[in-house]
């Protein structure tokens, strides 16, 4: 079984009233969801979004094809709910699975919110957003730095709340002890670039690395919402879980039901 330690952080940067992300830190799964829409719609799917995602939590094993199950029936169910909003949310996030193979991370993505994975001193962007600005990067057309301040850079081609067969992007990889993980809404990297991000999700415990993400984040300007969990791969599996809050915490706005 992987072992995890983790943190996570939110808020509401310092222009929007209203958080519309929402998170979920219960090991084994960890997911941000930062919502989009009308007036009240935004925070309504991304909370549909967790709520769907934490029933997998008690699945022992969790496999992939329940993750993606969970993730299709938000889908639904924010078609379903919505009010001529056309409200919708991104979905991100690292799920531990118990595999024949042995234990495996998931990742997965559908939006433009994105998981990273920090090795030693190596910051690596593991998700592909799905926006108009990466298609404009894969293009050639920009560079990625110049994507984060693209005027069209908030522009996404997928989300939850969209058409049922645009399923999300998913990966597995190993679980290797040491590894730390960052799940964002782009509030956090919009803001801050690799270079800054790096040495801040490396310093401390993950609970201290994602408050200073989101301290920084806000400080360079706050002009979204920004969540940020941290989460990372126990070099000791015969330890318990270690988290630096409460299990039952899924986000600032999580009230239990949607």
């Amino acid at each position: 079984m992987i072992r995890f330690s983790y943190g996570a952080a939110t808020s509401p940067g310092r222009v929007r009233q209203v958080n519309e992300d929402s998170y979920l830190a219960i090991p084994p799964l960890f997911v941000v969801a930062d919502g989009m829409g009308g007036h009240g719609a935004g925070d309504l799917a991304s909370r549909i979004a967790v709520e769907e995602m934490t029933k997998c939590v008690a699945l022992r094993p969790l496999f992939a094809e329940a993750v993606l199950t969970a993730l299709e029936h938000a889908n639904r169910q924010i078609i379903e709910r919505d009010a001529a909003n056309r409200m919708g949310t991104t979905a991100t996030g690292l799920a531990g699975l118990e595999t024949a193979g042995g234990d495996h991370l998931m990742v997965f993505n559908i939006g433009d919110s994105r998981v990273y994975r920090l090795v030693g001193h190596l910051l690596e962007q593991l998700t592909v957003d799905h926006s108009e600005v990466q298609e404009l990067v894969l293009a050639g057309v920009i560079t990625r730095e110049q994507a984060r301040t693209h005027p069209r850079r908030n522009v996404i081609t997928r989300a939850l709340g969209g058409d049922s067969g645009r399923i999300p992007d998913h990966w597995l990889l190993p679980a290797v002890g040491g590894d730390r993980y960052l799940v964002c809404s782009d509030g956090l990297f919009s803001e801050l670039p690799d270079e800054v991000i790096q040495p801040l999700l490396a310093a401390g415990s993950p609970q201290q690395a994602a408050e200073a993400l989101v301290t920084a984040a806000c400080d360079a300007g706050g002009r979204d919402n920004v969540t940020v969990v941290v989460v990372d791969i126990d070099s000791d599996n015969d330890g318990a879980d270690e988290a630096t809050l409460p299990r039952e915490a899924l986000s600032s706005s999580w009230d239990g039901h949607a």
